[in-house]
C-alpha cells in the first residue's frame, strides 16, 4: 500500500511539473527520507485549499531536494516561488506572512543565482545573488545571508579577483560562527582550502580540507563529504601520490552516485580519466572524460563542459590528431571567454598554442601563447598573497581572541564559585549558632516575617515584570521611531544613480555611528546655475553637524535645507557666498527658539565646472592628489581669494598632494564671524578629489588606542591611488575597520572621492 501511494504522488507531482513546462527526472537514487519530503511536498502543491505562504515554502524546498539529479527543474521551481512572494506581497500583507514570505524569496532568488552560475551567466548569478542577500538582510535571516555571502565570493573565487573572494568568505564564515551553522562553516572552510590550493600552497589547502571533512562527517552532510573527499583527491593527485588520489576519487564517486549528484559524478569521473591519462591508459581516461562531458551538457554546466573539452582536447594532441584536437580547444575556448573564468581561458589558451604551432600557424600561436601568459600571471600575483596573508592574520587572531575570551571567563566563573563557596559556609556556621541559641524562642516569629516577606516579594516582583514589560514596549517603539527617521534622512541624501549620473568615477563612504547620522552628502547639478559657459555646473559637499544619532540628524535636516534654500531660492552659485548664504538662514532657524542654540555644522562645498574647481570650507580641506612634482608656482589659484598660507603641499614617490585648508568657523553662530573664502584651481585629467568629515581620521584604534589622524589617512589615500575608486572605497573601509577592532565607533564617517 505504500509504494501505490508513493507512485499516485510521483504522478501527481509529475503532472504539475509537466504543466509548469519542468522535465521531471526522479533518480532512483532518492532516499526514503527525500520521497518522504517529496510526498508531503508535493501533498501541500496539489491541495486547492494550501495557503500562499506553503505554496511558496513547497515549491522551493522541492527544488532544493531534486536539483542534485535534475538540476533544469530547480529554475522552473523558484520561479513559481518567486511569482507567488511577489504577487502577495504587493498586496502590503500582515507582517508574519510577509516575513515567510521574504524567507522564501530569498531562498528562491539565491538558487536562481546558483542556477545562472553554473549555466556561465556570471552576471545573472551576481544579480540574483545580492537580490537573495538584500531580502535576507532585510528579515535578519543570518543563516541565508552567511549562504548569500559565500556564493558571491564564489563568482569572485572563480574569476580569479581573491581580494573580493576573501571579503565575502570572511563575512560568512564569521557569521556562521556566531550562529554555530556547521554545514557552513565546512563550506567556508573547504573554500579557503581551494583558494590556497590555487595558490599553491598545498599544506595550508589540505589542513582546510580536513578540518571541513571532519565537520561534514560529523553532521552527515553527503554532498559535502563528497566535494571534500574529492578536493583531498585532488591535493594527492597534485602531489603525485596516484593511489591515494584514485581511492580518494572513488570514495567521492561512489556518494555521489549514491544520492545523485550529477554535477558531482561528472566531475569525480573527469579526476578519475585526469589520473588515467597521467598513468599512459589514453583509452580509459577518453572514456571517462566523455561520460563526464555528456552529463555536464545534460545539466547545462558551461565551466565543467568547457573543461572536459580541454582535457579531450589535449588527449587527441598528445595523439597527434590535430583536426580533432582543434575542434575540442576552440569549442572550450568559446565557452571560457563568454563566462569569463581566468584560469580556464589559460588551459585552452595554452592547448591552442601548442595546436597552433604544430600547424605552423605561428601569429596565432604566438597570440594564444600571449594570452596564455596574462592569464596564468593574473591568477598567482602579489596582491592575492597579501590579501591572503592579511585575511588569515585576522582570522586567526579573532580565533584566539575567542579562545583568550573563553579561558578568562572560565577563571572568572571558577573564583565567583570558590567565593560563593566560602559565603555558604559561612552564612551556615552563623545561621546554626544563630538558630540553636534562639530556636525556641523566635521560630514561630521567623516563619510569620518569613511569610510576610515573600508576599511582599512577590508583590514587587509583579512590580518590577510590569515595569520591565512596559521598558520594553517603549525600546521598541522608540527604536522603531529611529529606524523610521532614518528612512527620513535617506530621502534627503543623494541616490547612487544620481551620483554616478553626474559624477561616474567617484565614490562615497558612508558610515553613519548610530542607525541615524550627523553627517551628510549633498549634491546639486544644473546647467542654469552657469550662464558665462555651456558646462553644466555640478555642485557637491560633505557635511559634519553637531553631534550624532538623533539630535545630529536632526541638525543635519536643518543644515541641509539650508544648503538647498542658498541654491534654489536665492540662485547662488559660488562656494563661499553659498556658505554664507547658509550660515544667515541655520542661525535664523535656531533663533526661533526660547533656548539659546549654538549648533551647526563643519563643512567642505565644491563646484565643478569642466576643469575647473571652486572650494569654500567651514573646518573641513580639501585634498586634492596628483602625479608628478608640483611647486607653488604651477597651481593656478583664482586671485584674490587664496594665499600661500590656504596651501599646504605633500610629497611622496611621484605623487604630491594640495591640502586647500578651510576657514577656522562653523556655519553657525561663532563669537569671531567672517566671509568664507572661496578657492579655485583647475584640475588636470587623473586628479583625485576628496572631501571628509572629521569621523575617519579621529576613530580610536591600533594596538595603542589611539586616532588614526591626518597624517595616516593622507598616507593611506597616497598608497591606494593606482586603484579604481570602487576598490578605494572598499580598501578604506577595511583599513577603518582594521584599525577600530574591538573599539566601539567614535563618530560618523563620510567620505567622498573623485577622480577626473
Amino acid at each position: 500500500m505504500k509504494h501505490i501511494l508513493i507512485k499516485i504522488f510521483l504522478i501527481i507531482i509529475i503532472l504539475d511539473l509537466v504543466n509548469s513546462n519542468i522535465q521531471p527526472c526522479f533518480s532512483q537514487t532518492i532516499s526514503k527520507k527525500q520521497q518522504y519530503k517529496i510526498d508531503s511536498l508535493s501533498a501541500i502543491i496539489n491541495n486547492p485549499n494550501s495557503h500562499d505562504t506553503s505554496l511558496a515554502v513547497a515549491y522551493v524546498n522541492l527544488s532544493e531536494i531534486i536539483y542534485l539529479t535534475n538540476p533544469d527543474t530547480m529554475l522552473p521551481l523558484c520561479n513559481k516561488t518567486r511569482a507567488i512572494a511577489e504577487r502577495v506581497l504587493a498586496n502590503n500583507p500582515p507582517l508574519s506572512i510577509k516575513q515567510s514570505l521574504l524567507k522564501s524569496l530569498g531562498l528562491a532568488l539565491n538558487n536562481i543565482g546558483y542556477v545562472y552560475s553554473y549555466q556561465g551567466n556570471i552576471t545573472k548569478a551576481l544579480r540574483y545573488y545580492n537580490k537573495s542577500l538584500k531580502i535576507r538582510e532585510e528579515i535578519g535571516d543570518k543563516r541565508g545571508i552567511a549562504e548569500s555571502l559565500n556564493n558571491i565570493g564564489n563568482i569572485y573565487d572563480n574569476q580569479g579577483d581573491i581580494i573580493q573572494a576573501l571579503g565575502y568568505y570572511y563575512k560568512s564564515l564569521k557569521i556562521q560562527k556566531e550562529i554555530g551553522d556547521k554545514e557552513g562553516i565546512a563550506n567556508s572552510l573547504n573554500n579557503f582550502g581551494s583558494i590556497y590550493y590555487n595558490q599553491g600552497d598545498i599544506s595550508q589547502a589540505l589542513g582546510y580540507y580536513h578540518k571541513s571533512l571532519k565537520i561534514r562527517e560529523e553532521i552527515g552532510d553527503k554532498s559535502g563529504i563528497a566535494l571534500s573527499l574529492n578536493n583531498i583527491g585532488s591535493i594527492y593527485d597534485n602531489q603525485g601520490d596516484i593511489s591515494q588520489a584514485l581511492g580518494y576519487y572513488h570514495k567521492s564517486l561512489k556518494i555521489r552516485e549514491g544520492i545523485g549528484d550529477k554535477r558531482g559524478i561528472a566531475l569525480s569521473l573527469n579526476n578519475i580519466g585526469f589520473i588515467y591519462k597521467k598513468q599512459g591508459n589514453t583509452p580509459k581516461a577518453l572514456g571517462y572524460y566523455h561520460k563526464s562531458l555528456k552529463i555536464q551538457e545534460e545539466i547545462g554546466d558551461k565551466r565543467d563542459i568547457a573543461i572536459s573539452l580541454s582535457n579531450i582536447g589535449r588527449i587527441y594532441y598528445k595523439q597527434g590528431k590535430l583536426i580533432k584536437a582543434k575542434k575540442y580547444a576552440l569549442r572550450s575556448m568559446n565557452i571560457v571567454k563568454e563566462i569569463g573564468y581566468p584560469k580556464n581561458i589559460k588551459i585552452s589558451a595554452k592547448l591552442l598554442s601548442q595546436i597552433y604551432e604544430k600547424e605552423n600557424k605561428g601569429m596565432q600561436a604566438l597570440g594564444m601563447y600571449k594570452l596564455y601568459i596574462t592569464m596564468r600571471d593574473s591568477i598567482i600575483n602579489e596582491a592575492n598573497d597579501k590579501a591572503i596573508a592579511k585575511q588569515e592574520a585576522k582570522y586567526e587572531y579573532e580565533k584566539q581572541k575567542v579562545i583568550d575570551d573563553a579561558a578568562h571567563d572560565k577563571k572568572i566563573l571558577l573564583e565567583q564559585e570558590e567565593k560563593a563557596k566560602y559565603q555558604i559556609i559561612n552564612y551556615a556556621i552563623g545561621g546554626g549558632l544563630l538558630l540553636i541559641t534562639l530556636f525556641l524562642f523566635f521560630v514561630f516569629n521567623r516563619l510569620r516575617i518569613t511569610s510576610k516577606q515573600k508576599k511582599e516579594i512577590e508583590e514587587q516582583k509583579g512590580i518590577v515584570e510590569k515595569a520591565h514589560f512596559k521598558l520594553e514596549e517603549k525600546n521598541t517603539e522608540i527604536t522603531d521611531s529611529i529606524t523610521y527617521a532614518k528612512r527620513i534622512q535617506s530621502a534627503i541624501l543623494p541616490p547612487d544613480n544620481l551620483l554616478k549620473e553626474h559624477l561616474p568615477d567617484s565614490f562615497i563612504l558612508y558610515k553613519p555611528k548610530d542607525i541615524v547620522a550627523g553627517d551628510f552628502y549633498w549634491l546639486e547639478a544644473s546647467t542654469s546655475l552657469s550662464p558665462t559657459t555651456n558646462k553644466n555646473l555640478i555642485l557637491f559637499a560633505v557635511a559634519d553637524c553637531t553631534g550624532h544619532g538623533v539630535p545630529g540628524a536632526m541638525v543635519s535636516v536643518i543644515c541641509n535645507n539650508g544648503l538647498n534654500r542658498s541654491v534654489r531660492e536665492y540662485g547662488i552659485s559660488n562656494p563661499a557666498k553659498i556658505l554664507n548664504k547658509t550660515r544667515e538662514i541655520v542661525i535664523q532657524e535656531f533663533e526661533k527658539s526660547e533656548e539659546e542654540i549654538k549648533d551647526g555644522m563643519d563643512i567642505a562645498l565644491c563646484t565643478l565646472e569642466g576643469n575647473k574647481l571652486s572650494y569654500s570650507g567651514a573646518n573641513n580641506p580639501l585634498w586634492i592628489i596628483r602625479k608628478g612634482e608640483i611647486k607653488e608656482t604651477k597651481v593656478d589659484l583664482s586671485a584674490g581669494t587664496s594665499t600661500k598660507k590656504h596651501i599646504t603641499y605633500h610629497q611622496e614617490h611621484d605623487l604630491s598632494l594640495i591640502e586647500v585648508k578651510a576657514d577656522k568657523q562653523p556655519i553657525g553662530k561663532f563669537f569671531a564671524e567672517t566671509s568664507f573664502t572661496t578657492h579655485t584651481i583647475y584640475l588636470q585629467k587623473g586628479d583625485s578629489i576628496y572631501i571628509f568629515s572629521d569621523g575617519y581620521v579621529d576613530q580610536f584604534g591600533g594596538e595603542k588606542g589611539k586616532k588614526f589622524k591626518p597624517k595616516a589617512f593622507r598616507e593611506l589615500l597616497l598608497s591606494i591611488q593606482k586603484e579604481t575608486m570602487d576598490k578605494q572605497k572598499l580598501l578604506l573601509d577595511i583599513a577603518f575597520e582594521k584599525w577600530r577592532g574591538n573599539i566601539e565607533q567614535v563618530d560618523d564617517v563620510c567620505v567622498l572621492g573623485i577622480r577626473i
